[in-house]
């Protein structure tokens, strides 16, 4: 294996996931660098910054990773949409995961990885001296920071689902994520991801990914299903959000005490 080049930071998440372990996550939608910097600590694997469905833009992302270096967790930027522009200010900023949403076949997975990659490899605008290059200190990054960067495409629909082989074939795809609410909703269940036809083609969307030699993620829709996903073919879950254990244990707490 060639030497690692310069002062290049690792992306561990990324190397793990290239060797198939199990990665445990959190998703994140409290807009918060200090709700980041708590949860960056707390032992999991990966944090997904939600800019899709989350209140998170370029302007609050920043603050977040600020918050969340030297954490355990690798900070994942959900972009709200598969467009270049939001990718490269994501990725100037210092986000270098991406989780990209909606991505139906071959030929969009394709698109995103360019807008990841400085060219000749793709069509990432440059600046010369951005916060993901440590301000022009990290040497040679602009040839190498593809090698850091970790993509992430969400798939969403039955549609995606049978384009799963050609998806994992783009080189550059570090690992599929099913997003199991949208799926189910695809299906005609919307609300019930637990529908036995939306929990099939989940698993089976996991053995093929994996079969394809790519990482396989989703979204558990509660603690105690976190264990089955991994036990599907899973290798990267999210265990949870932000917003749900504050709200369901301040809502526990309350109920406790509260007089009848």
């Amino acid at each position: 294996m060639p030497e690692w080049p310069g002062n290049l930071p690792r992306n561990r998440f990324k190397q793990e996931l290239a060797a198939g372990h199990r990665q445990v996550g959190l998703w994140s939608a409290l807009a918060s660098p200090i709700a980041a910097e708590v949860i960056a600590g707390a032992g999991f694997d990966w944090i997904v910054i939600d800019g899709e469905h989350g209140p998170n833009d370029i302007a609050t992302l920043l603050p977040q990773l600020q918050a969340m270096k030297g954490g355990t967790a690798e900070p994942v930027f959900r972009i709200p949409w598969n467009e270049p522009v939001i990718i490269k200010r994501a990725l100037d900023v210092g986000a270098r995961t991406l989780l990209v949403p909606f991505v139906q076949n071959a030929a969009e997975a394709r698109a995103a990885v360019a807008a990841t990659r400085y060219p000749p490899l793709g069509i990432r605008g440059v600046s010369v001296a951005p916060r993901a290059n440590d301000y022009g200190r990290v040497s040679n990054y602009h040839a190498n920071a593809h090698l850091d960067t970790c993509v992430l495409v969400q798939i969403e629909t039955r549609a995606a689902v049978e384009q799963i082989e050609a998806i994992a074939a783009i080189d550059g795809v570090d690992g599929l994520f099913i997003g199991p609410s949208d799926l189910a909703a695809d299906l005609g269940h919307l609300g019930n991801a637990k529908h036995a036809e939306a929990r099939d083609l989940l698993a089976e969307a996991a053995k093929r990914i994996r079969a394809a030699g790519k990482s396989a993620g989703t979204l558990a829709g509660g603690l105690d299903d976190v264990e089955n996903l991994f036990a599907m073919g899973f290798n990267f879950v999210a265990a949870g959000s932000d917003v749900g254990l504050l709200a369901r244990n301040a809502e526990a707490v309350a109920a406790r005490f509260k007089k009848s």
